[in-house]
Formats: C-alpha cells, structure tokens, sequence
C-alpha cells in the first residue's frame, strides 16, 4: 500500500461518488474466503467451485496497482482472523464531507468489522462523524450521489430501517436530500442495483431496481446505462468512479464496461471474480476516504 504522508495534511472527507478520488481505504484479503451471506455467495458454493486463496491475493494486488497507477493513495485495514468478509472495505465505513460514519454491519461474521475501522481512523488522524446505533447498516447500502443528495437501501436483509433513517436524519440535518429506498433484499445491497459512476450518469439493473428509484435519477437529469438483472447478480452494475471520466470495473463486468467505453469513458479491468463470486465486486471492496469536493 501506498504511504499517504502526513494525515494532518489532508483535508479527508467525500460529497459525491464521482469527485477525483485521491484516498481509499480498502479491506486485507489474506483472511479472505467464500461464506453463505447472499444469494450469490450461496450458489457460487452450491456450484462446487473452489476458492482459491493465492488467486484472491493476486487479484487484489491488480486492483492495488490499478489504483496506483490512477494515482489514488491506498490504505488497508488491519487483517483480523474473525472477519474474513472485511476485505469489502464498503460496508464498515462511510465517508461523507464532515468525516466517517462507523456502520454496524448485520451478520454475525461481519459485526465485528466496526472494530478494526475505528482503529484505523484514529490512527490515521481521519475525523470520525457519527458512529450509527439504531440497527444495523452497511456502506454498501450508502450511495453520495452529489452534494446535497445521499440514497440509502433498505433490503432489511442488511441494512435496516431504523439504522437507515438514523443515518438520513444526520444527513437531512446538514441540508440535504436523504432518499431512503426499500429494496428487494435479494440483491443485497443497492449498489448492486445502482452506481452513480460520472456527473448525471448512472449504471442501474432497471428491471429489479423500483421504478420510483429510476424516476428520481432521470428527473435530476441523470443518463442510465442499463444492466440486465443476470449481470446485475454477477456484480456487472457494482463499479467505482476515480473521476475525470475514470472508472474500475471488474473484467466480467462485461455489459456495463461497453457502454463505458463507448461513451468514451477510461476503464480499468481488473480481474475480481474470486470477490464477484463471494457477493462483492470493484465498488464494494474500498471505502473512498477523500474525493476532490464537487460541491465546492
């Protein structure tokens, strides 16, 4: 991982998920391996596929480098034996523009995430924001869409209601919209549905998302590049904006990639499917920690 310097000479903070990323924190995937917490998980498991751990290393060494080379400083939480779903760095944290919010993931293999995520903000000199009590909630379920707009899913499946509205009502206090959105808790997360990747552009599986959800992107002049529900389930709408019309998305993420490129956008591919096969993809496995702010 790269050295980010300084903390104190950072200003740390995010208002959107497309401003230029400069920090990530990401997850350690040494103690990394398949377990039932989805769907996707599951049938990956009902399949007979192998997990195969130095594969999982490798690909996330590419995406290290992928990183790197786009210029963005790289910071990993410590690896905890007891967490081996901690490499999707998303789900334990969420950085908005006045510090982290600490989140409180729901399964039993993943609760104690909160722990290590704490610790690497203290020793990182990274303000801490609010810490969420209500329930449980996952970053992944937490979309910065652009200053003064924030979505939040609600499957009940991870994130739940109260959690949800505990979060919004921090939000809607600083002046924003706070949109919280029920849904199907098979797909997890919403940012397996939905990933704002570049101004007013959106990649959403319009089939299985609410069409309330579709409305209000198109209505705040959002394009959408539309993913079939069989990619959706493979990880194909889960990407993750570097900004300046740059994005990582996994190589089988084979639909969205296309429409990227054929806009013009920069795509950097690296191979995840040991993390697609275990329910993450490129968006899940890192917590942006500082963005350019958009929002001026």
């Amino acid at each position: 991982m790269s050295d980010p310097g300084p903390a104190a000479a950072l200003t740390w903070g995010s208002d959107s998920e497309y401003g230029t990323l400069q920090d990530i924190l990401l997850g350690p995937a040494e103690n990394f391996r398949w377990l039932a917490t989805s769907l996707i998980s599951k049938a990956t498991l009902e399949s007979g596929r192998r997990f195969d751990s130095e594969l999982a290393r490798a690909q996330h060494r590419e995406l290290v480098a992928a990183y790197e080379q786009a210029g963005v400083r790289t910071h990993c939480l410590t690896p905890d034996e007891a967490l081996p779903y901690q490499v999707f760095a998303r789900d334990s944290s969420v950085m908005t523009p006045w510090g982290g919010v600490v989140m409180a993931p729901k399964q039993q293999w993943r609760r104690g995430e909160y722990g290590p995520v704490i610790d690497f903000y203290a020793a990182s000199g990274i303000p801490l924001w609010k810490k969420v009590t209500a329930g449980s909630i996952e970053g992944g379920d937490v979309v910065v869409v652009e200053p003064g707009k924030v979505l939040i899913g609600n499957g009940e499946e991870r994130t739940e209601i109260q959690a949800a509205e505990q979060l919004a009502g921090w939000f809607r206090g600083q002046g924003w919209e706070a949109r919280v959105e029920p849904i199907p808790g098979q797909f997890v997360h919403i940012d397996v549905l939905v990933s704002v990747l570049a101004p007013r552009l959106a990649a959403v599986c319009v089939d299985a998302a609410p069409g309330g959800l579709v409305g209000w992107l198109r209505d705040a002049g959002y394009e959408i590049l539309e993913i079939s529900v069989a990619d959706a389930f493979g990880l194909g709408v889960n990407a993750i904006s570097l900004g300046d019309e740059r994005i990582i998305s996994a190589s089988g993420s084979v639909e969205l990639n296309a429409q990227l490129r054929s806009l013009g956008l920069t795509v950097l591919d690296p191979d995840l499917s040991m993390f697609t096969a275990g329910g993450g993809g490129a968006h899940c496995l890192g917590q942006p920690l500082r963005r350019s702010l958009v929002g001026g």
